[in-house]
């Protein structure tokens, strides 16, 4: 029987090894995993933060007040954000042209986005509207 222990340990020890390199492995991979990837239509109300599409974002149009209109060639989507310049009665909206629409208040400072819309073979664009200037409203040029 004592034969057996230092084969025991052995395999104990392979064992243990091998258990630590999958954690590290399922670790390594878990912020990768965190994101999910979608396209065109599918990424419709999606949070950009939380896909892929964050990844390749660019902005492609400002409109007057500020407002940005984010496009992602990877996921053919996009989303209104605001970084900086309005008040707290601010409502950003983006939009497409088979009519989705999604907005998000703006608190006057920071940064906010709205969901995604579909951008693939069609336009969107980008819209801020201000209550104190009794509704005026600025929009991005269609992309």
């Amino acid at each position: 029987m004592n034969a057996w222990k230092p084969l025991t340990r052995k395999l104990a020890t392979v064992g243990s090894a091998l258990a630590v390199a999958a954690s590290s492995l399922l670790l390594a991979s878990s912020p990768a995993s965190a994101a999910t990837s979608c396209y065109g239509s599918g990424c419709t109300g999606l949070d950009p933060a939380t896909t892929v599409c964050q990844s390749d974002a660019r902005t492609v149009r400002t409109a007057d007040w500020g407002v940005e209109l984010r496009y992602s060639p990877t996921c053919r989507a996009a989303w209104a954000r605001k970084t900086s310049g309005g008040s707290a009665d601010t409502v950003i909206r983006v939009h497409n042209s088979q009519s989705a629409q999604f907005s998000v208040y703006y608190p006057g400072n920071g940064t906010v986005y709205t969901a995604m819309v579909n951008d693939k073979d069609i336009e969107a664009w980008a819209c801020e509207t201000r209550a104190y200037e009794t509704l005026q409203t600025r929009c991005t040029e269609r992309y």
